[in-house]
């Protein structure tokens, strides 16, 4: 059963213009993290063609809604290569100047976009790329069993897909959550319904953790102590949960919840582990000092 968000659980605070970075929220798992005079956005998917064009029709980005919603970018990270985190991407890139960074997956999905080489990062994770002032790393990571108990669309992509892609033929890859450390603050990125705790383990983040870990919501529905184990490993100040609305609908609309997602049962895992949670609206914007 489809249900909407009750907007008394958005966070509306205002962002200090002191902040030392700003978290912008773009639907499903999507971000614009800015510091340091960097922008980087993770996983964009502001299209979101609709259920029928998408099981029918090959996926064409809105060239017009990205350029609009996201007019600067640095580096576009991307944690794997299914439609609704990589179909923005490449578009977004040509837009921008922007580095499309990923897997190899999310590489050749920029190179069937026509995106040219040097605008391209490959990486299988473990190892700091700059940005700025700063740095992102990929940590290897598993795509959830969520629906039915079952992977979607997994596999990998081995050649470059043809362009504008048809849905199923973006399978996941490689899964990367992204670490990034950037302006003094660090940000941990999870865009699936499972993580692999040990590679969080090799940040050796000490006793800091992380200032903001952005959460995929509908995992606690499918991994045991998904929420308590990810906040007990990356200690986290604050809990942004993402991929929780139903990522099928219109992006100017009030969005409507993924079956079985529970935002406020997500909310008290949080409290409960330690950590404060923040459900933040489409364009919603967190500062972090």
């Amino acid at each position: 059963m489809l249900r909407k968000l009750d907007p008394s659980l958005y966070h509306r605070a205002p962002v200090a213009p002191d902040a030392a970075l700003r978290l912008r929220y773009l639907g499903t798992a999507g971000f614009v993290v800015q510091a340091a005079q960097r922008t980087l956005v993770l996983d964009p998917y502001v299209s979101r063609p609709g259920l029928l064009r998408t099981a029918l029709f090959p996926l064409e980005p809105d060239a017009a809604r990205i350029r609009r919603l996201l007019p600067e970018a640095d580096d576009v990270l991307v944690g794997h290569a299914h439609y609704d985190h990589v179909l923005d991407a490449p578009l977004l890139c040509h837009q921008t100047g922007a580095r499309l960074v990923g897997s190899p997956a999310v590489g050749l999905c920029g190179r069937a976009a026509g995106l040219p080489e040097e605008q391209i990062v490959v990486t299988r994770g473990r190892q700091d790329i700059p940005t700025g002032s700063g740095r992102v790393r990929g940590l290897p990571s598993r795509h959830g069993r969520v629906y039915f108990g079952r992977v979607s669309l997994p596999g990998d992509i081995t050649a470059p897909p043809a362009w504008p892609p048809r849905f199923h033929s973006l399978k996941h890859g490689l899964v990367l959550n992204w670490f990034v450390e950037l302006g003094g603050r660090r940000l941990l990125h999870v865009d699936s319904a499972d993580f692999d705790g040990e590679e969080w383990a090799r940040l050796e983040l000490g006793g800091q953790g992380v200032d903001v870990l952005c959460l995929c919501a509908i995992g606690r529905r499918y991994r045991p102590r998904y929420v308590q184990e990810a906040v007990e490993r990356a200690r986290p100040k604050v809990v942004v949960a993402c991929h929780w609305d139903l990522f099928s609908t219109p992006y100017e609309q009030e969005p409507w919840l993924l079956p079985q997602v529970d935002l406020p049962g997500f909310c008290e895992e949080v409290e409960r582990a330690g950590s404060r949670p923040v459900i933040l609206p489409f364009e919603g914007m967190l500062g972090v000092a």
